[in-house]
């Protein structure tokens, strides 16, 4: 028990509580915050506290519902404070619509999620209220729910745009490997296979060793999380081996493109039409970049438009397409048993999935920050959705061995004090203090950069890893701590550190993975010249080889070509 409880304990009901379950009296803690929830019916913080006990009590069950009422109370308090008119929000579930749609564009989910679920009317079902209100749900971590959402309203709406947004949610579900490889099957059953012609005709030219047409397709190849990887492709293509065709929403919303690309705009084109266009283009490889993400034109590549299709970057999992012939994968994320969760055949490609460009602007590598603090700053960029409870759990260890260490989390909708509340009661269940926990919202530009520098070390969650935010870390001279996970997606940490010379930064396991960080950053001066290695090691590495990873990526396009000539011949 630390001093600051126990001296509180006598006075304070809340503390007293916290005290017994800090002294490892989960039960006596439950007991305490029970009886204060009982005394207090509107209370939210009790409750808080009555779930992280109960959680450590071993009473999981009974603890999702504490948690659920201490969410709604907090939220229908914050209700108030943004002037929401009670009375309306109780009858009226446009009103309740209305505001939902402003509490979600400020990123406050928690409250979103209350006003939509009320918003939402059973005998007159709208599409557009239930995916903002499972999106909503999802972006708090609240995946089974987002997955009852998604799973409604896709049987309500039966559209293949809407059908995607459960596909993502299951991705972060128990057993995802399977639910996922099933639910992408029956997207393209209902969607991809009743278009695909049995037996495509393709006017391509048939010879081998020829410029290739090569067609790329996404919503758009500057804006969106795709460009750092990509363009650096589309810079390097060799305009002698290749000709690049770009498929993208609205062309004249791109930044700078490569001069040599020929871009077609696709948004006001039917899918039957944007492949119409593909194959009069005569492309030899079509690339998806987007997968089963809002705003995905995965249903072009059922009319089988090109002889060679390819899914790749954005959405590493299966499409569930049969007319998608590949998915690329890094070597290090190989697992046996992989291929049956695919529709596609995994081509895996080398150390890296892409290279990864550092922004112009990047900032100098500053010391590690524990130097001048005198305690370690984990952090976390990722989603909410990312925060597995197996995560939270060893995390929570790491902080309680360490109570003046600090973790930062930060993700848009993490200005938000309900899920920030939640998220502390979460690590509360486990040992960690609130106190411990930092929360930052949405940065863009110099101002995320230079957040990497609060940083000591980034920690990665598992079995949903990150990925963009893990590159940036490194190419900002933060090490990212990852593991070995038990599937190719737990696994996708591991080809961002390896290549860049940091093995010291993969555990094999939570336990290892624990060990690691707390040995990591024991020293703080061993662990700042870990920090001077990392950056270096990064710019070294292949991401940063564009023009290389570019040639060996037109040399596995040839191979394919090749394969199709030869199966067609």
């Amino acid at each position: 028990m630390t001093a600051a409880l126990a001296s509180l304990a006598s006075s304070d009901p809340i503390a007293e509580g916290r005290a017994a379950l800090d002294a490892g009296d989960p039960v006596t803690a439950a007991n305490l915050f029970h009886a204060i929830a009982e005394a207090r019916p509107a209370d939210h913080e009790s409750r808080y506290w009555l779930y992280s006990a109960l959680v450590a009590a071993g009473e999981a069950g009974i603890a999702r519902q504490t948690l659920d009422d201490a969410r709604n109370l907090h939220a229908g308090a914050m209700l108030r404070t943004h002037g929401v008119d009670a009375g309306r929000f109780k009858t009226d579930k446009a009103y309740c619509a209305q505001v939902g749609r402003q509490l979600y564009a400020t990123k406050h989910m928690a409250l979103a999620s209350l006003a939509l679920g009320c918003s939402l009317d059973l005998d007159k079902p709208d599409a557009e209220r239930m995916i903002s209100y499972g999106l909503s749900l999802q972006h708090q971590g609240r995946t089974d729910e987002a997955i009852d959402v998604f799973s409604a309203t896709a049987e309500a709406f039966p559209h293949p745009a809407i059908h995607e947004f459960l596909l993502y949610a299951v991705f972060h579900a128990p057993d995802r490997m399977r639910r996922v490889s099933e639910e992408a099957r029956r997207w393209s059953d209902l969607y991809a296979a009743p278009l695909t012609p049995a037996k495509p005709v393709f006017g391509n030219e048939r010879t081998a060793n020829r410029r290739l047409r090569i067609g790329y397709v996404g919503p758009s190849f500057t804006r969106n999380q795709v460009a750092q990887f990509l363009l650096p492709v589309l810079e390097a293509h060799d305009p002698q081996a290749v000709e690049v065709f770009l498929y993208c929403a609205d062309p004249s919303g791109e930044g700078e493109l490569p001069p040599g690309c020929k871009v077609r705009g696709i948004g006001q084109l039917s899918d039957q039409d944007v492949a119409t266009q593909i194959r009069n283009d005569r492309i030899d490889i079509l690339i998806d970049v987007w997968g089963h993400t809002s705003g995905s034109r995965l249903p072009v590549f059922a009319y089988r438009p090109a002889p060679v299709q390819v899914a790749w970057i954005n959405f590493v999992q299966t499409t569930g397409l049969a007319c998608m012939d590949y998915i690329l994968h890094a070597d290090s994320m190989e697992v046996s048993g992989t291929d049956q969760y695919f529709t596609e055949e995994i081509w895996h490609i080398g150390p890296i999935v892409a290279p990864s460009r550092p922004p112009a602007e990047r900032l100098d590598v500053a010391p590690t920050p524990a130097l001048k603090n005198g305690y370690v700053t984990y952090g976390s960029f990722n989603n909410p959705a990312k925060l597995s409870e197996i995560t939270i759990a060893a995390w929570a260890v790491i902080l309680r061995q360490r109570p003046a260490d600090r973790l930062v989390l930060k993700y848009g909708p993490f200005i938000d004090p309900v899920l920030q509340r939640v998220t502390q009661a979460r690590f509360a269940a486990y040992g960690a203090a609130p106190e411990q926990l930092e929360f930052r919202g949405h940065t863009t530009g110099p101002d995320y950069w230079r957040e990497f520098q609060d940083i000591d070390l980034a920690l990665d969650p598992s079995p949903c890893p990150g990925g963009t935010t893990s590159c940036d870390a490194l190419a900002n001279g933060v090490p990212v701590l990852t593991q070995w996970g038990d599937d190719f997606y737990s696994r996708i940490g591991v080809p961002v550190v390896l290549p860049c010379g940091l093995p010291e930064l993969i555990a094999e396991g939570w336990d290892d993975y624990v060990a690691k960080a707390l040995t990591l950053t024991q020293d703080h001066q061993a662990l700042d010249a870990l920090r001077a290695r990392v950056r270096p090691g990064f710019d070294a590495s292949p991401y940063r080889d564009e023009v290389g990873f570019t040639r060996h990526l037109e040399g596995v396009f040839r191979q394919m070509h090749a394969r199709w000539l030869a199966a067609s011949a």
